[in-house]
């Protein structure tokens, strides 16, 4: 039967223990094999794979280890998870609860607590700094930005000083500010932290050891080292392995050569011939399973829906000021293959706009008629998550022949088998490729883009950025990840921060 097991522990000893956990959502979805790997105190640790391979799974499972496990917690069904006894566990959430959107931001974070903290407001002052974010504390939850969310979510774990403090994509909607303090918070961090990111900088800045799931074996390997040390780790794994199976190939194929020759030879050519078959089937036996690096998806392209006039045309835009929402004037036509970024800080307004452009609620903001759009929103909140995966494309899809799903799908490391499951059991990185597939489905004349980078396996972005350039059609972005931003040829830029300068003038 699985367990948890809580046992007392010195002082940096092992503080997270799996003993050959097995967890499989279904039949057809294996996350974890009889996986065994231990987490010292005060460790800093990535959690790397590809998407879907488990890593998240990995947290609810450490979750599920508490006293008092939270609703979305998981237990291994073969195994044990071992924890310290009086080990703190916090976790930054990905979402806002619907429960929490009507608290301050005061009520919210006294949630964190069981007792009643009398320094409170110092204690999220000095969060909020961490996260780069200046708010009212009595502003509603719900009135937040999602990119001020997400940082309310991550400051929620931090404030908490949790003895393991687990992190799930940290860095999402977070400015080169916001990720430098971040980072600073954790190097001086003197407790347990594993993080599941893609940013590599990010990573190598504070991580010293490395979780890595194998998607296709279902184990989970532990290295020593930073993100990029472990990459190169794995790289010469792998070189060392082909390299050795290389010559065992090359030994086999000699000795069967010979074996052919002396086998019609008589008295010792005979015995010969049979003491080489024995070491063929010696070298057939230490031929190893070479290791497979994480897959990347290859090449693609987005075909464009065909336009002759403006896509979009911009009189005004809505940009919020200390909670209000100004109508700014503006002059801007988008045509095809422009490239426009919205930049600003969180909670002027950016996804607003795009939510407001892609509804055709906006009245300064015009869609050109029987324009096709392809909408990328960063939480995926316009995926419908009880629809399967197959129906998800078949829905934007100009083409009804399965093939053409099946294909596109693949592509995008979404195998026929995911196809059959719902939506709501990808990966956040799966859901991210999905929406890239059913862009190529959908031939859209314009793409919205909401932190488009968001839970992508940082392998992926340089051919996504390639693709969204060589797009034909019209592309609206929003991005705080400059790299991804400067692969892009963006032809204009609409700063929602200068036009609010502007109109208080």
């Amino acid at each position: 039967m699985p367990t948890t097991i809580r046992i007392p522990m010195a002082n940096n000893s092992v503080q997270i223990r799996f003993d050959n956990v097995s967890f499989a959502y279904n039949e057809d979805h294996p996350i974890l094999e009889d996986a065994s790997f231990s987490v010292r105190e005060n460790a800093k640790i990535t959690i790397m794979g590809q998407n879907g391979a488990g890593k998240s799974t990995i947290f609810k499972m450490i979750l599920g280890a508490q006293e008092n496990p939270p609703e979305d917690a998981l237990k291994p069904q073969q195994g044990s998870v071992h924890i310290h006894n009086n080990a703190s566990i916090a976790i930054a959430r990905q979402v806002m609860p619907k429960a929490c959107e009507n608290m301050t931001i005061l009520e919210y974070f006294e949630t964190a607590f069981t007792e009643k903290k009398y320094n409170i407001e110092k204690l999220i002052a000095d969060v909020l700094m961490v996260v780069n974010l200046e708010v009212p504390l009595d502003r509603k939850v719900g009135a937040l930005s999602g990119g001020q969310q997400a940082r309310i979510l991550l400051a929620h774990a931090l404030i908490q000083k949790p003895d393991i403090l687990l992190l799930d994509e940290p860095t999402n909607n977070l400015d080169t500010d916001g990720i430098n303090n971040l980072t600073m918070f954790l190097i001086m961090y003197e407790k347990t932290v594993l993080v599941i990111s893609h940013d590599a900088a990010f990573l190598n800045s504070f991580t010293d050891g490395v979780l890595q799931l194998d998607v296709r074996t279902q184990k989970v390997e532990q290295y020593v080292g930073n993100y990029n040390d472990v990459v190169e780790q794995i790289a010469a794994q792998i070189e060392r392995e082909e390299k050795k199976n290389a010559q065992l190939r090359k030994n086999i194929l000699d000795r069967k050569e010979k074996v052919n020759f002396f086998a019609n030879k008589g008295g010792k050519m005979r015995k010969l011939a049979s003491k080489l078959k024995d070491e063929i089937e010696e070298d057939e036996e230490n031929m190893v399973e070479v290791k497979q690096d994480d897959r990347t998806i290859r090449p693609f392209t987005i075909p464009a829906q065909h336009t002759t006039t403006a896509v979009v045309t911009f009189t005004e835009v809505g940009v919020i000021s200390n909670g209000e929402k100004l109508q700014v004037p503006v002059d801007m036509n988008i045509w095809k293959r422009d490239r426009v970024l919205i930049t600003g800080p969180n909670g002027i307004g950016k996804s607003t706009l795009l939510k407001a452009l892609a509804d055709k609620t906006s009245a300064g903001a015009v869609i050109a008629p029987d324009v096709v759009v392809g909408y990328y929103r960063q939480d995926f909140s316009g995926l419908k998550y009880d629809q399967t995966v197959f129906d998800s494309l078949l829905e934007v899809s100009q083409s009804t022949d399965p093939k053409d799903i099946y294909g596109t799908a693949g592509h995008f490391l979404l195998s026929s088998k995911l196809l059959q499951n719902t939506v709501a059991s990808l990966s956040e990185g799966q859901k991210g490729l999905l929406c890239y597939a059913r862009f190529v489905l959908q031939r859209p004349g314009l793409l919205i883009l909401d932190e488009p980078t968001n839970h992508i396996n940082f392998r992926h972005l340089p051919i996504i950025a390639e693709a969204i350039n060589n797009f034909e059609g019209a592309v609206i972005l929003v991005s705080h990840m400059e790299e991804f931003v400067n692969q892009i040829s963006v032809t204009q830029t609409l700063d929602l921060a200068h036009l609010l300068k502007k109109a208080k003038k």
